[in-house]
């Protein structure tokens, strides 16, 4: 359950060279060597090497950081378009700080502008090491230069982040944002309370937090309508009053999830194994049920709504469990089954294949199962044991049924796609296309499209459900805005 940043510090803003992809480069031009793929845990650098990143790699990679490190964070819906495909993208986000002091927390809102980019092909066109790979780099010298920052991604000029910060009492364990009405906001805090706030326009007295809900129309509204300078420094602090906090949780806690069928339906889990459901009474209102669904013997560590039933979710535990549950039959899990031998940290329902249902553990291992062998005893339809540490986050792609997402306390970000099978014939053909410029481990699973490296202790990550392709991670140093060139979309590219 490797979940707090423990001791953090306050993230430093410039003077330092960006980190990105398997270590640290601050140039964005190539390796003049060809390029081989680094295992962490596996291979060793000898004195004198160091790690590089292929920009070509990415077709778009950017870095920010908002003050302190943030354990939890969501992609904000907004109104920009359902899928976009054309560079430079804008996104929004909230985000619950891990603050050195309680008072020293905060939600942070903020929009990220200006996002540049440059699709790639799959197959390169010039060796690696020639000059042309210059201008592939996510961001253009001349911006790397006036941001003192390296051009294999960095947050430079081009891409702007706009932040306003609402107080919270302590640390935030875990936020979310509805996707029916995304200005409204869940958050856990380590208070052992969870409240519901709207970013409005009145802001009250400082509450002692817990599981609230928010509403931050108006904080997402002024990002929207204008860029003022000051919001990059974000030194103003909102104090705002929750719609709800419900205090009826006998601990701190880290699983909630809003209904994607039933808007402003909501589920919580605690540490204390107790799952509470909140129903809406009007926009504003929960009527939270004080009687907790029981199942588990440990803490819960994560919840997922079914994305097509309303009244069905599971849940995960450190009791190595799923359970799938039913509102309308009782307080006791329909079915539970035994998913890991250690704990259960994280689970994703498949949004496009509403059957399969991913789940990560402490070990480092995560399985992907099929709910509709469960009467049949074992439900796992695929197993991997790439990552070596505990498994932090994971999710499907709301874009492509067969790809997810994970990541690890290994710090490392992977992609899977586990609709792909070894080919020798394929791979000939591709290497003879690239003339050796990638020598791939032989031992790689033939599932796994992309590793990220760079970041330091990651935490949580998310797919933007309206830019295919986009990954956001978070983690003690920061965040980061991928999009890997290989991660392609079927998506018809002149959907608005």
């Amino acid at each position: 359950m490797v979940r707090s940043l423990k001791n953090p510090k306050k993230a430093k803003r410039k003077n330092k060279g960006s980190k990105r992809g398997d270590g640290s480069s601050s140039s964005s031009s190539a390796p003049s060597l060809p390029t081989k793929v680094w295992q962490p845990g596996v291979d060793k650098l000898e004195e004198g090497e160091e790690l590089q990143c292929d920009p070509t790699a990415y077709n778009s990679l950017h870095a920010f950081q908002i003050g302190w490190p943030c354990l939890s964070f969501d992609v904000v819906r907004d109104t920009l378009g359902l899928v976009r495909n054309e560079f430079p993208h804008t996104v929004y986000f909230v985000a619950g700080t891990q603050a050195e002091k309680a008072a020293w927390n905060s939600i942070g809102v903020f929009k990220v502008s200006n996002i540049s980019g440059k699709r790639r092909e799959l197959v390169p066109k010039a060796a690696a090491g020639d000059e042309d790979v210059d201008s592939e780099s996510s961001d253009s010298d001349e911006d790397s230069e006036d941001e003192g920052e390296g051009g294999s991604g960095a947050l430079t000029l081009q891409a702007k982040s706009y932040l306003r910060k609402v107080a919270h009492q302590g640390c935030v364990n875990r936020i979310r944002a509805m996707a029916q009405n995304p200005h409204i906001c869940a958050s856990w805090g380590d208070t052992g309370h969870v409240q519901v706030r709207l970013a409005s326009l009145e802001y009250g007295e400082v509450p002692s937090l817990a599981l609230v809900v928010w509403d931050f129309r108006s904080h997402l509204n002024a990002l929207a309508e204008s860029e003022p300078e000051a919001s990059q420094g974000a030194s103003q602090v909102f104090n705002q009053t929750p719609l709800v906090k419900f205090g009826g949780h006998k601990d701190e806690g880290y699983a909630i999830d809003w209904n994607p069928v039933t808007p402003g339906r909501l589920v919580t889990g605690d540490c204390n194994s107790c799952i509470h459901l909140w129903e809406p009474a009007s926009d504003s209102t929960w009527n939270v049920d004080p009687n907790p669904f029981v199942g588990h013997s440990a803490s819960v560590e994560d919840l997922q709504w079914s994305p097509t039933e309303s009244d069905v979710f599971a849940s995960c535990s450190v009791d190595g469990n799923i359970a799938v549950w039913d509102t309308r039959v009782g307080k006791s899990p329909l079915t539970s089954f035994k998913a890991h031998n250690v704990d259960v940290n994280v689970i994703s329902w498949n949004r496009l294949a509403s059957c399969l249902l991913a789940s990560g553990s402490d070990d480092g291992t995560f399985s992907i199962h099929d709910l509709r062998l469960l009467k049949g005893g074992d439900s796992v339809v695929a197993h991997f044991e790439y990552h070596k540490h505990p498994i932090t986050s994971i999710e499907w792609s709301p874009h492509e049924g067969s790809t997810l997402a994970v990541s690890s306390s290994d710090n490392q970000l992977t992609i899977w796609d586990l609709s792909l099978e070894k080919d020798e014939e394929e791979e000939a053909e591709f290497k003879a296309k690239t003339k050796e410029q990638v020598n791939a481990p032989e031992d790689l699973p033939p599932q796994l499209l992309f590793v990220h490296q760079g970041q330091k202790d990651l935490k949580e990550l998310h797919w933007h459900d309206q830019i295919p392709g986009m990954l956001v991670s978070t983690a003690s140093d920061g965040f980061n805005i991928l999009m890997p060139s290989n991660i392609q979309s079927t998506l018809p590219q002149n959907v608005a």
